[in-house]
């Protein structure tokens, strides 16, 4: 058991959840609680630490190396204030572009800039529920291996393909050459979000928190959509945003399947 917090595989943990850099470095990212580790691809597991109260409530980790920690350790370790006992550190997944758009009929989100994390782990989370293929950010968007985001997902992020690209229009042109449409929303969209057809492959472009889209990513859409607002409010959280524009979709390609069926 490691009781001491000067161990270096406490001081690893730690700064997994402290720094991008660690985080880059070494190819790993923490995802902590038993949902988060119950839910991680065996192949991806690196390592697991646990106190001896869970492995008593729940069992010993199987899949994957373990060892015993003490609660003050845990607590070192960990990102959160009450951690539930158990952590792992994971290896992040290698996705491509191709995987992002894989299938017959795509459905992508393509952010730029986003700097929340819990808006980036929403997004995903809620793009999982939605249908989506995957997700491309530019370089500029949060980490994704932050543990926020990571909490955030609710598990998606082993199944939501992703990636960063240093150029988001260069990804726009890939993703058009592939027949995939883009939408961006935006304040001067003429058409409201569910005027417009989604049933094919289609991607929506989600802007920076504060800023929205700059000019030059808003170009690179087909078409600028506008969700109406009622009341005094100007626009929604990206967040939610992008989660009802993914969901419109989801909506039109099972009614067009329902249709079809009949």
């Amino acid at each position: 058991m490691i009781t001491s917090t000067s161990n270096s595989q406490v001081k690893q943990a730690a700064a997994l959840a402290k720094k991008a850099r660690e985080r880059r470095q070494t190819g790993l990212f923490l995802a902590e609680g038993r949902k988060m580790y119950e839910e991680a691809p065996k192949s991806w597991l690196e390592k697991v630490y646990v106190t001896e109260e869970y492995v008593k409530d729940h069992g010993e980790p199987e899949g994957a190396a373990w060892e015993l920690v003490s609660g003050e350790v845990m607590k070192a370790m960990a990102d959160t204030q009450t951690p539930q006992g158990i952590l792992a550190l994971v290896r992040q997944p290698k996705w491509s572009v191709s995987d992002v758009w894989n299938g017959e009929n795509p459905h992508i989100i393509m952010l730029e800039t986003l700097q929340d994390p819990g808006n980036l782990g929403t997004i995903l989370r809620a793009g999982e529920g939605a249908g989506i293929t995957g997700v491309i950010m530019n370089r500029e968007t949060a980490d994704i291996f932050n543990p926020k985001v990571i909490r955030s997902t609710m598990g998606s992020i082993y199944r939501v393909p992703f990636v960063y690209v240093d150029d988001l229009g260069e990804a726009a042109e890939m993703a058009k050459a592939r027949k995939i449409r883009l939408f961006a929303a935006h304040l001067k969209g003429k058409n409201s979000y569910d005027r417009e057809d989604y049933r094919g492959g289609c991607g929506f472009l989600i802007g920076n928190e504060a800023r929205g889209l700059t000019d030059e990513t808003a170009a690179l859409a087909d078409c600028w959509v506008k969700i109406p607002m009622l009341g005094k409010v100007e626009s929604l959280n990206a967040a939610v945003a992008a989660s009802v524009l993914m969901f419109e979709a989801a909506r039109q390609r099972r009614d067009g399947e329902s249709a079809r069926s009949e």
